[in-house]
């Protein structure tokens, strides 16, 4: 006889991979990009924290430089572990760390690798964009759930765009066209997946160069849709040294109001 009143068990269950294993030389010499420190705490830690804010994330996987893993773990366990409890505006999340590899792509199937069987939808995060809000992960989620086998947030372009044709070191550079920018989106992080799409469109990808930079461009060469939703302007990069002193300024608005 069956016990009916136990709880069903979880579906959809949610991990999210974060590939901390990039230099940042665009940001000067020193410490790997995602442990250089925003407000005093390491950029993964923020991003992991932003990841962990979703109550439907279970697991958040940390990828770290190949040799860094011990480092970062330390760095979790002081800043993130201690703070995951009701009332912290996190969720219930685990965390775990794992080497990288010589690329994005390289770590990011590392991560794949580290998942549980039971987890059916994945995120992938950049550890560079620290500061994107749990509204953003939740909707990238919630369109997943919906049947979207790959969802991207994206933002407008402010800017217009030019396609250039390539030119010599220091040569000024031919422009040959000029898209129309109410098609074109900028995109960003969180991308979420459906776990066996994304896991099939790394296995098909081809391994050569550096690797690919966007795991949704993989699965769009498995002719698999894509999908936008909302993004936030928050939501943005950390690329440049000036991307640094808006991070911190984003903070500080946020400490005010949200006392976060």
């Amino acid at each position: 006889m069956t016990d009916d009143s136990r709880p069903a068990p979880p579906r959809d269950r949610t991990a999210a991979v974060i590939p901390a294993a990039g230099r940042g030389v665009r940001l000067g010499p020193g410490a790997p990009k995602a442990l250089r420190t925003l407000n005093g705490m390491p950029m993964f830690i923020h991003a992991a924290r932003a990841l962990a804010a979703s109550r439907s994330v279970t697991l958040v996987v940390v990828v770290a430089p190949p040799d860094g893993a011990p480092e970062v773990k330390s760095l979790l366990d002081t800043y993130a572990l201690p703070a995951n409890a009701p009332g912290e505006g996190w969720g219930s999340a685990d965390f775990l760390v794992v080497p990288g590899g010589d690329n994005r792509q390289e770590s990011v199937r590392r991560g794949l690798e580290a998942l549980p069987q039971d987890i059916d939808i994945v995120l992938v995060h950049d550890a560079a964009r620290p500061l994107v809000p749990v509204e953003t992960v939740d909707a990238v989620i919630g369109a997943v759930r919906a049947g979207a086998p790959a969802v991207v947030p994206a933002l407008p372009l402010a800017d217009t765009v030019k396609e250039i044709a390539p030119a010599a070191p220091g040569d000024p550079e031919p422009v040959v066209a000029t898209p129309e920018r109410a098609r074109l989106r900028a995109v960003q992080t969180p991308q979420g997946f459906d776990r066996a799409t994304l896991l099939r469109a790394h296995e098909n990808a081809p391994v050569d160069g550096e690797g690919a930079t966007d795991d949704a461009g993989l699965v769009e060469r498995l002719g698999e849709p894509v999908v936008l939703v909302p993004g936030h302007e928050e939501a943005f990069k950390v690329t440049r040294p000036l991307d640094l002193v808006l991070a911190e300024a984003v903070l500080a608005r946020r400490r005010v109001n949200d006392g976060y």
